[in-house]
């Protein structure tokens, strides 16, 4: 036998067959030509790089914190810092917890909703009548009776009280007929994923950035180191043309060309302190610290550049969060596309309403005192000018803008690593030539002072050595400094490392 109750059920188990209908793309991840090797790092450049070498995947995998292969403590106590009071790594982390709440918050249209509203109403109903005769009292209480002295009409009242009881359930759904849910659930998923990723992009940019700064600082120490001790050696030169002017030896144009190198390396070596200042408070800013009150001890820069192994290309693509990230934004877009092309079929929603009301509770739900409802209702677009086609041209153009910002970071990851690459090759060339050129001006300089003081050269001579062994010093500071950014560079292009 056939209920209203049982064709109720029906219709909604009907509307849940319907539901497996998916409209718009199926989403495939592009594929993408990767080189089989990076140009600038050959097999036959191994054995002069450093130990660099092709990873192992699963033998050499740098987990993370890839900042702890430059074996430096006091970085990897700032790194550690990095990761709790960030300011931009808290603001995207933030971001990605609101990207989660957004999926949840989709998820939660695949299912009915109940909602209920329960009363009780407690209510007088007081009762007039007219009764003729006499009476001696007024009623003094509600429901007391009562009659008026003497003779002629009386008024008595009474009350009644009684109870109502109300319980209804609304429910209402919408059927995901044509995926419109499921393809925006896909959309958050992929745009919560980007998010993640955009969060250890963030994460691995702060990273990056204090270990620029951290280096530069340390470099800046080392120039200090080399300033000092010229100035300390042009205070020597100039009492040493002092001491030989006055003994009529040299002249007063010696000691005056002396006195000028000292106080050029004096000038340079105080004006040192405006930078070191400026990266230590650049630290403390992404260290979430006020500049103020954060002070790293000076300590010249004597970490080597460490040997790091190199993956094969296709492995980049899986390393990078930027890459990842375009990549979740395509797969939103896609998604998108579903979802408007859904805007063009009919949508079915059901409500209904089960309850009773009775003026005792026992009774509230039984017999003529329950009641229920059932509201099928389809709605289907007709005229719109356009509008739903727009919207999935729109979102066709949007997927199509993804794809190509895909295929960009691509090409820019590539780019990235293999600048990395050739900066971190030359500039291990020119570390080794230049620590050569300057062993080679010590010598220089060291026997033009020994000619010097014993009268064979000339002052001149012995303070050009000075001069240009100086300039080398810096420039092997600032080499040194270079190949070790090249480093860092070359992580972050790799993604931070191999997990």
């Amino acid at each position: 036998m056939s209920t209203p109750l049982h064709r109720t059920l029906h219709w909604l188990f009907a509307a849940t067959a319907l539901c497996g209908c998916t409209v718009g793309p199926s989403y495939r991840k592009p594929s993408v030509d990767t080189p089989q090797a990076y140009r600038e790092l050959t097999p036959a450049d191994y054995s002069s790089t450093d130990g660099w070498k092709v990873a192992q995947p699963l033998d050499d995998r740098i987990h993370g914190k890839w900042w702890e292969m430059f074996n430096d403590t006091q970085l990897n106590a700032l790194e550690e810092q990095v990761e709790i009071s960030n300011q931009n790594i808290a603001a995207a982390f933030a971001g990605f917890q609101e990207a989660r709440a957004v999926v949840r918050q989709a998820q939660s249209q695949y299912f009915p909703t109940l909602t209920t509203s329960p009363s009780i109403t407690r209510s007088r109903t007081p009762t007039n009548f007219l009764r003729t005769g006499t009476a001696s009292t007024l009623p003094t209480t509600p429901g007391a009776t009562g009659t008026t002295g003497g003779t002629g009409t009386s008024s008595t009242s009474s009350a009644t009280f009684s109870n109502s009881f109300l319980f209804p359930f609304d429910a209402s759904w919408t059927p995901d007929l044509w995926g419109k849910v499921r393809n925006t659930v896909r959309g958050n998923k992929a745009a919560a994923q980007a998010s993640a990723a955009e969060l250890e992009n963030t994460r691995l940019t702060q990273q990056a950035e204090l270990a620029v700064d951290y280096y530069s600082l340390r470099a800046q120490d080392s120039l200090k180191q080399i300033l000092d001790a010229t100035v300390a050696a042009d205070q020597k030169s100039l009492d040493l043309t002092k001491a030989l002017f006055e003994t009529g030896i040299d002249n007063d144009e010696a000691v005056a060309q002396a006195d000028v190198q000292l106080k050029t390396a004096q000038a340079q070596d105080t004006n040192l302190g405006i930078a070191r200042a400026q990266f230590e408070h650049a630290i403390a800013l992404l260290l979430g610290k006020p500049a103020s009150t954060f002070k790293l001890p000076a300590e010249p820069l004597t970490v080597q550049a460490p040997a790091i192994p190199l993956g094969v290309p296709s492995q980049l693509l899986e390393r990078r969060p930027d890459v990842a990230q375009d990549e979740r934004l395509m797969a939103q877009a896609n998604a998108q596309i579903g979802v408007a092309k859904a805007a063009y079929f009919p949508q079915l929603s059901l409500s209904g309403l089960l309850g009773g009301q009775s003026t005792q509770l026992s009774s509230l739900f039984s017999g003529p005192h329950s009641a229920w409802s059932f509201i099928p209702q389809v709605s289907q677009p007709i005229f719109s000018a356009g509008r739903l086609k727009s919207n999935v041209k729109l979102a066709e153009a949007e997927r199509d803008s993804a794809l190509i910002q895909y295929q960009k970071s691509i090409q820019t990851a590539f780019s990235d690593v293999s600048n990395a690459l050739i900066a971190h090759q030359r500039t291990r060339e020119s570390r080794v030539e230049q620590e050569a050129l300057v062993t080679a001006l010590q010598d220089r300089t060291r026997l033009a002072y020994v000619r010097y003081r014993g009268g064979v050269d000339t002052q001149l001579n012995a303070l050009d050595a000075d001069r240009d062994l100086f300039q080398a010093e810096l420039a092997l500071a600032q080499i040194r400094l270079n190949e070790l950014l090249s480093v860092v560079q070359l992580y972050k292009a790799l993604g931070g490392g191999w997990q």
